[in-house]
């Protein structure tokens, strides 16, 4: 991906969230940064999150920038999914020397 080949690993998160928004306007590509969500438990909200990007208001984009994934990242993004009814997402790491991605699916879609 441009942004990792062109920046490399090391920045904050934040780095990585505007370069990958300049690339997306770039491409055409609808998306909104930061889009607020509640979220519920037994229909009362305990709280809210905000997913990095939505693109074209089909994919989740989650973005890290660490060492490398680990299983809890993978929850937080399945989390995320479901808490947004969204089908699709990615989870995409910055943070390593390699780019690391990984593409999430929520079962509970039918």
């Amino acid at each position: 991906m441009r942004v990792h080949s062109t920046l490399g690993n090391g920045f904050q998160e934040l780095i990585y969230q505007k370069a990958l928004e300049i690339e997306m306007g770039l491409a055409g590509l609808g998306f909104s940064r930061e889009m607020e969500m509640p979220i519920f438990y037994r229909q009362q909200e305990i709280g809210t999150r905000r997913v990095d990007f939505f693109v074209e208001d089909v994919i989740m984009v989650e973005i890290k920038a660490i060492i490398n994934l680990e299983d809890v990242h993978l929850a937080q993004a399945m989390n995320y999914l479901e808490a947004y009814k969204m089908e699709i997402g990615l989870l995409i790491n910055f943070g390593a020397k390699s780019l690391q991605f990984k593409r999430v699916h929520n079962n509970k879609i039918i």
